[in-house]
């Protein structure tokens, strides 16, 4: 059983203000007694190209130091983080858009790198290549980003692994009014959750206007929970792997996976079957 914080704040250009949001829903998770506490993309850093247009200037000492603040409370709190933020590289390379999964010793545990970037991510930021799985009160787990729900190729991946549960940050705000994202980002994860019955912290920014809040999804692919819309907020659930969803495809899932598209006999010997052009 894990119990998750999944967290939603209005993400901006303001470091400081990002780190101090983060701290404030780290010890609302904690009194609410939660395992992990899961952010959004770029919950930390801001997000390039939104929140500001390039990293000429970019405070990345700042953004080091509130890392390390964040990381210290984690310790203190005893709590697993799943942090949104930005990771440098060595130039002339161009940043990671990341995940930092930070343990309940404080330290960082292991970085996952949004693997498939936007053609506008593509212009300022470098895609990652590495899965990054965990466990936690026995509950298989694993990081993901944003655009990586167009690809159900890592979802498949990751049921092949045996992965239980994903924590998917996204940062869908700050837009004009609903939008396409609105009909088809928790739709699209829904499907990703009940095709491979997974549990799904989905957790998106809450800066106005976002199209959709961040939400909880069980394994059946239903949204078990969500916050509200353009408001901060934090939600605490609780995964149960004992706890049985309707799953239609249980007993076809592997064998599809191996190339088998069909569950009938491998070659049924009637005419009229073969037959496809007559009554």
């Amino acid at each position: 059983m894990l119990k998750v914080a999944t967290c939603q704040f209005a993400v901006s250009s303001s470091i400081r203000r990002n780190a101090r949001q983060i701290r404030n829903f780290l010890q609302r998770a904690k009194k609410e007694k939660a395992d992990i506490v899961h952010f959004s993309e770029c919950a930390l850093s801001g997000y390039v190209g939104t929140d500001f247009s390039t990293f000429n200037g970019y405070d990345w000492q700042l953004l080091k130091d509130e890392t390390e603040n964040i990381m210290a409370l984690a310790g203190q709190l005893r709590l697993w983080v799943v942090l949104g933020s930005t990771h440098k590289l060595t130039r002339p390379n161009k940043p990671h858009n990341s995940l930092y999964l930070i343990g309940p010793d404080g330290k960082i545990v292991d970085r996952y790198d949004k693997r498939f970037c936007t053609k506008g991510d593509l212009r300022r930021l470098t895609p990652g290549d590495r899965f990054v799985n965990f466990t936690v009160n026995g509950v298989k787990c694993s990081l993901l980003i944003c655009f990586d729900l167009r690809f159900p190729e890592i979802y498949r991946q990751l049921y092949k692994q045996k992965v239980n549960c994903i924590f998917q940050s996204f940062y869908n705000a700050r837009q004009k009014g609903p939008s396409v994202h609105t009909h088809i980002m928790r739709q699209t994860m829904q499907c990703r959750a009940a095709t491979n019955y997974f549990w799904v912290s989905m957790a998106n920014s809450s800066g106005y206007y976002s199209p959709y809040p961040s939400c909880i999804i069980a394994p059946d692919g239903k949204i078990a929970r969500q916050l509200k819309r353009n408001r901060a907020g934090v939600m605490v659930n609780t995964v149960e792997l004992k706890k049985k969803f309707y799953d239609p495809m249980a007993d076809f899932r592997d064998m599809a996976i191996k190339g088998v598209l069909g569950n009938g006999p491998k070659a049924i010997k009637d005419r009229r079957s073969r037959n496809t052009t007559s009554l």
